[in-house]
């Protein structure tokens, strides 16, 4: 047998991929499975956005090779959605480069910035896509610890008393992905200032800033970012668009530049009918946030009390897509979500799968409906 790159060593297939097959033969063998922990928006997409789409099918040149940066249109939809939601002011030529979903953004950024060897700072917990793209590229995730004391932010202060001279790149993910956290006032500036002074590029993960949160924020929109990071985002969440793949990467020209190099070498474009409908979503008002805000606003409402009657705490400040919730003291993440799964029929997401801080955690997706809530809570 031809063995695999040693790569693959460290690598494992993504919890979800593998999870997923066992609830799905759950549900093959007739069990009735109701899913909390994928974060895959269940309500259709706005339907001015696939009618956009169906039109876009229409254009002589829809099925042909599409830029790799993108339709000059799209490009300007996200600088006017950035500039109308996050104050935030950058150049649609260079500064902006549509994605086919802010996952494969991180596999560009990583294979633009890291030689083998570069150090790479990780939350933990944190989005587990960014260790294991990192071990990928043959850097070294160094995980920085975040906890509930500390407001889930970083402690600029313990890391700068580290050796940072092999850090490259510093993934941050606010709103938080898993527990919800928000950048506090002042965060971003330390932020920016702590990247200046040990020559760190920074990479905010920003898909979470419209589901549950009534203040948007970009790591851009403060002085000196552009110099020293980068800010990922995503229509998957905010206009329910997971599957159409769109997202995008701002920052400096020169950053841009490095990541086009990576990226026209590994795809041919995104497809022209989903490049209209994402204009078309991007030039929604602020009602279409509101619309889906109050299903998620009813919806986290019952899962608050499915985690009370779990014996679970929360903390009620929190935003984005889930619900983190802390177990009783004692308890093992995993073996709670497996005896939860086998017994109940439920799956919920175990916090361990995001770090080691997430032991004692597990996370609730929003993604389902209010009668299948009830019937989750009803089982036990």
């Amino acid at each position: 047998m031809i063995q695999p790159a040693n790569r693959l060593q460290e690598t494992k297939e993504y919890y979800f991929s593998r999870k997923l097959k066992e609830v799905r033969a759950l549900e093959a063998a007739g069990h009735p499975i109701i899913n909390m922990g994928i974060g895959s928006p269940d309500v259709d997409a706005p339907a001015t956005v696939v009618e956009a789409l169906k039109k876009g099918l229409e254009n002589p040149k829809a099925h042909q090779y599409q830029s790799y940066t993108g339709i000059p249109e799209l490009r300007q939809a996200m600088v006017d959605f950035y500039k109308k939601h996050y104050q935030v002011t950058v150049d649609a030529t260079t500064e902006v480069l549509p994605l086919m979903g802010s996952k494969e953004g991180i596999m560009h950024i990583s294979m633009a910035f890291l030689n083998p060897g570069d150090k790479v700072l990780i939350p933990n917990p944190g989005y587990p896509t960014y260790s294991a793209v990192t071990k990928l590229v043959e850097a070294i995730p160094v995980f920085y610890d975040l906890d509930a004391n500390h407001h889930w932010l970083p402690d600029l202060k313990a890391l700068q008393e580290q050796d940072l001279s092999q850090v490259k790149l510093m993934w941050v993910n606010y709103p938080h992905m898993p527990t919800g956290a928000n950048a506090q006032d002042g965060f971003f500036e330390e932020l920016i200032a702590f990247a200046k002074a040990n020559h760190i590029l920074i990479v905010n993960d920003n898909p979470y800033s419209f589901i549950l949160n009534e203040n948007p924020t970009s790591i851009l929109a403060y002085e000196g970012a552009k110099k020293v990071a980068l800010e990922l985002n995503s229509l998957s969440k905010s206009f329910n668009m997971a599957g159409w793949r769109v997202g995008m990467v701002l920052g400096d020209q020169t950053h841009i530049n490095h990541i086009l190099k990576v990226k026209s070498n590994m795809d041919s474009g995104m497809f022209y009918g989903i490049q209209q409908g994402a204009i078309a979503a991007l030039q929604l008002d602020t009602s279409w946030f509101d619309t889906i805000n109050d299903i998620y606003k009813k919806r986290r409402a019952l899962v608050y009390k499915l985690v009370e009657k779990l014996g679970c705490t929360y903390a009620e400040d929190s935003v984005g897509l889930f619900v983190w919730a802390k177990l009783p003291e004692g308890v093992d993440a995993e073996q709670f979500i497996d005896n939860i799964l086998l017994e109940k029929y439920v799956f919920i997401t175990p916090g361990t799968i995001f770090g080691t801080q997430g032991e004692g955690y597990i996370r609730f997706s929003l993604c389902v409906t209010e009668d299948q809530i009830r019937n989750a809570i009803d089982r036990f």
